[in-house]
């Protein structure tokens, strides 16, 4: 069966949508079936994926409202090798739809535990906001990764999120966990992110990534070509820490 993975955090422009196109692409790299699930009305995993979101005729959106199976609406992106459940404005409207709907919380889960055969990873690139979609990933997911920079108002973010995941938890999905934090745009120069880092590390131990993502240009440029880094400039320093970071999260799951 597919382990079921969220890469949220509340605080917007951490490189949530980053983290999940090159960890989808590094895990495809490294011999893992994967399929990248976009839960964002922007669409911006998508198009990073190689998809172009306007061309769609299925995205996550009927999934969600039942008029499409995942097998239905998924697309293989070549260029990156894996599958793309996508995303596109229509998603907006799902949060209204929604609303009056039964089970609304877990149309994901549903939908996605047809599919659990078919594929080892599934990635969720879930919205900044707790939104009813952002609550559709958490209930279907077996953990959440949290990609977060190394700053002081980063630590104030995760408090919140830590504290949803324990309210899902409690309430609808007993499964839901942190898997790791993921360290991102780094910059060993900056002594505050050295501290943070190190803040982290002493207080989540084990729950913390040995991988660290630097920030990198290559990785910033990527989407503009509609590619994740690792497919982009696989010799990029940033490509070949996400590729570690797949390696780091095959063995971590061999261990749960």
């Amino acid at each position: 069966m597919a382990k079921i993975f969220c890469v949220a955090n509340q605080k917007g422009g951490v490189g949530k949508t980053t983290t999940t196109v090159n960890l989808a692409a590094g895990l495809a790299k490294v011999g893992q079936r994967v399929l990248m699930v976009d839960l964002d009305p922007q669409g911006n995993a998508t198009m990073g994926s190689g998809v172009d979101k306007r061309q769609m005729t299925l995205s996550v959106y009927d999934v969600l409202l039942e008029s499409a199976s995942v097998a239905e609406a998924a697309v293989y992106s070549e260029k990156c090798g894996y599958h793309v459940l996508g995303a596109n404005r229509e998603l907006a409207g799902a949060e209204v739809e929604l609303v009056e709907v039964e089970r609304r919380e877990k149309r994901l889960k549903t939908a996605l535990a047809e599919v659990g055969d078919a594929y080892d990873f599934v990635l969720i690139d879930c919205p900044p906001s707790l939104s009813m979609l952002t609550l559709n990933g958490l209930c279907a997911a077996h953990g959440v990764i949290v990609p977060m920079q190394c700053e002081y108002f980063a630590l104030e973010g995760l408090t919140d999120l830590v504290n949803t995941i324990k309210q899902v938890h409690a309430n609808l999905n007993k499964d839901l966990a942190i898997i790791g934090l993921l360290r991102v745009m780094f910059d060993p120069r900056i002594t505050l992110q050295q501290q943070v880092s190190d803040q982290l590390k002493a207080h989540f131990g084990d729950k913390v990534f040995d991988t660290v993502i630097p920030r990198n240009v290559r990785l910033a440029e990527a989407p503009s070509y509609g590619l994740p880094g690792v497919v982009f400039d696989p010799a990029a320093r940033g490509s070949q820490a996400f590729v570690a970071f797949a390696q780091e999260m095959v063995a971590r799951i061999g261990k749960l």
